[in-house]
């Protein structure tokens, strides 16, 4: 188990350090800025969508080593899916995260390597970010998403 712990802290270091889809997508169709007050992550999701199919999603912005992560795997898994398809991953996500629950581990792929952040309750936000940033582009609200909200 201290093996596999040890994977997934390097998988969180390295897309924490080195962010994939880190950047602006002049072509997007929707843009969301995201803050997390309580630890300071910023990020700004871009998207493009065409026949409700996500083309690419990119993202900007800075914070934690684990919300970085969390949105640089998070743009990863869900390219070429379709909104219904996101829902369900986040439903999934979600539940890894915020309860350490594994029933739904096998929809996550990589993701599951946050499933740790479930046994630090203030890191969740972090975690989250991204996807509630993303949540809101799905659901056509407009403002900034807060985990404060």
């Amino acid at each position: 188990m201290n093996d596999l712990r040890e994977l997934y802290q390097e998988t969180i270091i390295d897309h924490g350090r080195h962010p994939r889809n880190f950047g602006e997508l002049c072509d997007a169709t929707h843009h969301q800025e995201g803050f997390n007050p309580l630890c300071g992550d910023k990020l700004t999701l871009h998207l493009r969508e065409k026949n409700d199919i996500v083309e690419q999603l990119m993202f900007e912005g800075s914070g934690c080593a684990i919300s970085m992560a969390s949105a640089s795997l998070m743009t990863e898994k869900l390219k070429g899916k379709t909104k219904n398809e996101i829902q369900e991953i986040f439903s999934a996500f979600h539940e890894v995260v915020t309860t350490g629950d594994q029933k739904n581990i096998e929809k996550l792929g990589k993701l599951a390597v946050l499933i740790g952040v479930a046994e630090f309750p203030a890191r969740v936000k972090c975690a989250t970010l991204a996807w509630h940033t993303l949540m809101a582009i799905i659901a056509e609200k407009a403002g900034i998403v807060s985990t404060e909200n």
